[in-house]
């Protein structure tokens, strides 16, 4: 009795869809790339056709959400977040928009949902943060499909959906993108979630690489801001402290907007002065086929493998016996 009232199927029918149906093998929303649109966009664009594509694949979303699912209504309290981040924020004007919208004509778009992977009789959202969050604020029970998905199905339906509808900023798409390959998934599993090439994903990465993540927490989601000043902003802060940078930022008590803030940390990137780096020492052992590397931070190997071939690997297989030999030294 416990459980009818935790959820409650909408349908009206008596009619259950066999429990094979959940674990079959038909793409779920959002997972197969459309046939109209074999290839992955490479960027983001905000031209007329880009704007439409998104529509129609939004469309699409509800269209197969829609076949042979049964919707059912579940207490929002026992629904937790995506494994994987995929915003900076929520924005807080477009939220209250949204509790209103269903407030007023209710929640019209089902999430989608698992059953949680790790404990029984909860679940974990694919997509439809936003509207979880709103229908938690509201104190109703929230509309959801709930299916068994894999987490490279979970997060490409993730990607996709949010890609479609939400339009996540520049920074919030490569931030996901970085989580998702620090969780050890595929490249081609990313760029499906994304709809991105390769070109356009390793942009992204070395974006995340380039800033670090304190700061472009501190800056925000940067909503107006794109690929191409967030690759300046890395390129300069390569030759400047980005750990004073970020103090002046918190420093600075104005009410600044997450663009703001982006073309704040850019400025003080450009008059920062560049930071000196003491230069490399390089030497050679005599007779050995190594030049040394040396300078403030750290230390290279350059191994001359014509002179040597193969000299690198044997002292790769050796490094650890090296490190122990190194530390009982060290200790003696």
């Amino acid at each position: 009795m416990a459980r009818k009232n935790l959820i409650e199927i909408s349908s009206s029918t008596s009619v259950r869809p066999e429990p094979t149906a959940l674990r079959d093998n038909r793409p779920i929303a959002g997972f197969v790339p459309q046939a109209r649109n074999p290839a992955p966009v490479g960027g983001i664009t905000k031209t007329l056709g880009n704007i439409t594509e998104k529509v129609e694949r939004a469309n699409d979303l509800e269209r197969q959400l829609a076949q042979g699912q049964i919707v059912v209504e579940i207490d929002p309290g026992l629904v937790d977040a995506s494994f994987v981040e995929d915003r900076l924020e929520i924005d807080a004007v477009q939220l209250n928009e949204l509790v209103e919208q269903i407030r007023e004509h209710g929640q019209q778009v089902p999430i989608l949902v698992r059953p949680h992977p790790q404990t029984k009789g909860r679940y974990q959202v694919a997509y439809g943060h936003r509207r979880l969050a709103a229908i938690k604020r509201l104190g109703i029970r929230v509309r959801a499909v709930v299916r068994e998905l894999t987490d490279d199905q979970l997060v490409v339906s993730q990607g996709q959906e949010n890609s479609a509808r939400t339009n996540l900023s520049y920074i919030e798409r490569a931030l996901f993108a970085l989580r998702l390959e620090q969780r050890g998934f595929t490249r081609d599993i990313i760029m499906a979630a994304l709809g991105v090439d390769k070109a356009a994903l390793s942009k992204m990465l070395i974006v995340t690489r380039q800033v670090p993540i304190a700061l472009i927490t501190a800056i925000g989601a940067a909503p107006e801001i794109g690929r191409r000043r967030w690759l300046d902003l890395g390129e300069r802060l390569e030759n400047v402290e980005p750990d004073r940078i970020l103090a002046e930022l918190s420093a600075d008590n104005s009410q600044l907007s997450s663009d703001e803030r982006f073309h704040r940390v850019l400025m003080l990137a450009s008059r920062s002065p560049a930071v000196t780096k003491a230069p490399a020492v390089n030497t050679k052992v005599p007779g050995v086929p190594v030049q040394f590397k040396k300078n403030a931070s750290s230390a290279t190997f350059v191994f001359d493998n014509k002179a040597a071939p193969g000299f690198d690997q044997f002292v790769q297989e050796r490094l650890e016996g090296l490190f122990a030999e190194f530390q009982h030294n060290k200790g003696a």
